[in-house]
């Protein structure tokens, strides 16, 4: 598109002091502008075509654009998205410096506008003329490390997803494949009734709040029955008067596990699409649902309605929702963050049908309680039923006897639903699992001064505890007790520290082999690598004050005191993800059987991968030794 001369200077205003023409004066860079060629874009057209010799660079000057391929079955990968300041076309570069010929069969990708696009056409005629300025040289250099990181990191990442799909494009589409851009809004000041009218016209269960194209809030069905119609709220009331605020967003360029995701873990059905400040969208879970299929739609009804009766079959309601999951190549973490959502949904609703039985009865609790998971669902890594883990804690009172007929009711509720009992009987029908805030502590008290094997073992798996339903108050009164214990419990760590020493992770090399000098043909992944990281994860974590939550929440806060760096962190996290993926499949493979993983299995690649995560759990294992000087 021709420019008229006003136009240079705007151009010149806008591009100043990006790196290609930073530091050229304005007559200079008003003449090197001239050769450039402003062009624009609409919403979804395409800016570059596969197979079409490049001109020069493409700088985007407003909006968004992204890069893709094609694949096998004609569906599109994005590998990278463009945003304003960037710069569209490295890949040329090569030919412009002389070290390659363009081929008419060779494939390249294609470029399309997300959104409305503004972009200058900077021909390589410039570039050359801009080509002895080291600032050019070190911009470009950088920013084609930086790209090159990037692609092949996404390309990684979807290959990685896409070996082995069972449900071809699904894990594969992005929010914006999804979502609806047909958004029904309205101003904060707007009446509830007319928000109403419009969720009507547009035939949707929410409508967003916006005021200066920012998003302010969201209001769904549920919000006017709840806030409106349940509190006799005036429908000539404001739209923020009934709005939820700051609600839950997600990109347009996020997968489609990342919004199933954060709909199960955050409790919402609704998910503003939001984008540099900028709304473009909605998706639901009826959009998510509806690109899965509908066993997956029944499967959560099933779960959301389940009662005594039914409890037998939401094991096989979360069992198919695990499988779909493991199908789609989710990475282990998220897939343990929306499984462990389902099964603390079935956990509460296990408590709430407990005391519902207990009521019949005319028996009402007489203090608040609390209940809470230990082992893997305490840890938030139970992918699969196992045996029951949990413990009850409530307020002081002596009657003791409510609590004992809940413990028992829970246990054999936990029971139908599929969850077999402990063999170690812990669990809350038992009476040292389960008693008041100070009988809690006096039991910890003792399992400190009495740092036998048999207590350091029910400690381990105890300070794997997680609130899973009750009293809020009970659990926060609870968990300072503990604090309080934790900090003259040095000499009882300094056991568990021992103990640990009794049983380090091992170390493998080429080809694989144990220490020793002994061949090796198999590991046990829960035994030999996943409770030897636990506990010393857990024995830092109630060193520094009793860090509560899940292996990833410990890493993270240990970080932020310090104790551990941002490198090992990330490296932590990376090696623990990569057991977890070997372990999950390992199990579910074998219908929850032997944890043992036997290397004629693995690729060469695996083992290299399972030979570094080792390293770094050992290097964990290492910093608690050292710490306790063991």
């Amino acid at each position: 598109m021709m420019m008229q001369p006003n136009q240079y200077k705007e151009i010149w205003k806008a591009v100043q002091f990006h790196p290609l023409f930073q530091g050229v004066e304005e007559r200079t860079a008003l003449s090197l502008v001239e050769e450039c060629e402003y062009l624009s874009y609409g919403k979804r057209e395409m800016m570059l075509q596969a197979d079409t010799k490049r001109q020069g660079l493409l700088l985007v000057l407003q909006g968004i654009a992204e890069v893709f391929v094609k694949n096998a079955e004609g569906l599109d990968e994005v590998l990278e998205v463009i945003q304003k300041g960037e710069i569209i076309g490295f890949s040329s570069l090569a030919e412009f410096l002389g070290f390659s010929k363009p081929e008419k069969s060779q494939p390249t990708v294609e470029v399309r506008a997300v959104e409305e696009v503004q972009a200058l056409l900077i021909p390589f005629t410039v570039l050359a003329k801009r080509w002895d300025d080291q600032g050019v040289h070190d911009y470009l250099l950088s920013q084609v490390s930086i790209r090159l990181k990037d692609v092949y990191g996404s390309l990684a990442e979807q290959v990685k997803m896409a070996k082995g799909i069972g449900e071809g494009e699904t894990i594969l589409a992005r929010v914006q494949d999804l979502m609806s851009e047909n958004v029904a809004a309205v101003h904060p000041e707007t009446s509830i009734q007319e928000a109403a009218k419009k969720m009507s016209a547009h035939k949707t269960s929410s409508v967003l709040v916006v005021e200066d194209g920012q998003l302010k809030g969201i209001i769904t069905e549920r919000d006017i029955v709840g806030r409106v119609v349940a509190r006799g709220l005036s429908f000539e009331q404001h739209a923020r008067m009934a709005m939820t605020e700051n609600p839950v967003t997600i990109s347009r360029f996020a997968y489609y596990y990342d919004a199933f995701s954060e709909i199960l873990l955050k409790g919402v059905k609704h998910l503003p699409v939001v984008d540099q400040g900028k709304i473009s969208g909605i998706v639901t879970l009826t959009d998510l649902l509806r690109k899965k299929n509908d066993s997956v739609m029944k499967t959560i009804k099933k779960i959301e309605e389940a009662d005594e009766a039914s409890l037998s079959e939401v094991k096989t309601a979360i069992f198919e929702i695990t499988e779909t999951l493991l199908k789609d190549r989710v990475p282990a973490f998220v897939l343990l963050e929306i499984v462990t959502k389902l099964y603390d949904r079935l956990i509460a609703r296990t408590v709430e049908l407990s005391v519902a039985a207990l009521r019949k009865h005319k028996l009402e609790p007489p203090v608040p309680f609390a209940f809470y998971l230990m082992g893997s669902s305490g840890r938030g890594e139970q992918f699969m039923l196992t045996d029951q883990d949990h413990f009850l804690v409530y307020a002081e009172t002596d009657k003791h006897a409510y609590f004992e007929k809940l413990g028992e009711e829970i246990t054999s509720m936990l029971e139908k639903a599929g969850y077999a009992r402990c063999k170690g009987l812990m669990m809350s029908s038992e009476a040292q699992w389960r008693g008041t805030v100070l009988q809690w502590q006096d039991r910890v008290r003792r399992w400190m001064m009495q740092s036998t094997n048999e207590n350091i073992l029910l400690a381990q798996n105890f300070f794997a505890y997680r609130f899973a339903a009750g009293s809020k108050e009970v659990h926060e009164a609870f968990e300072e007790g503990i604090a309080q214990l934790l900090d003259r419990s040095k000499i009882f760590l300094y056991r568990m520290v021992q103990m640990e020493k009794e049983q380090e992770i091992p170390t493998l090399d080429e080809p694989i082999r144990a220490l020793f000098k002994l061949g090796r043909k198999s590991i046990d992944m829960k035994k030999e690598i996943l409770f030897p990281f636990h506990h010393s994860l857990q024995i830092l974590a109630l060193y520094y004050g009793g860090i509560p939550g899940t292996p990833v929440e410990k890493i993270a806060a240990l970080k932020e005191k310090g104790v551990f760096t941002e490198a090992f962190s990330q490296d932590l996290n990376e090696a623990f993800g990569h057991v977890l993926e070997l372990y999950i499949r390992q199990r579910w493979a074998n219908n929850g059987g032997s944890p043992v993983l036997t290397f004629a299995t693995m690729s060469t690649r695996q083992k290299d991968e399972l030979i570094l995560s080792l390293r770094t759990l050992r290097e964990l294992q290492g910093m608690v030794f050292a710490r306790f000087s063991v």
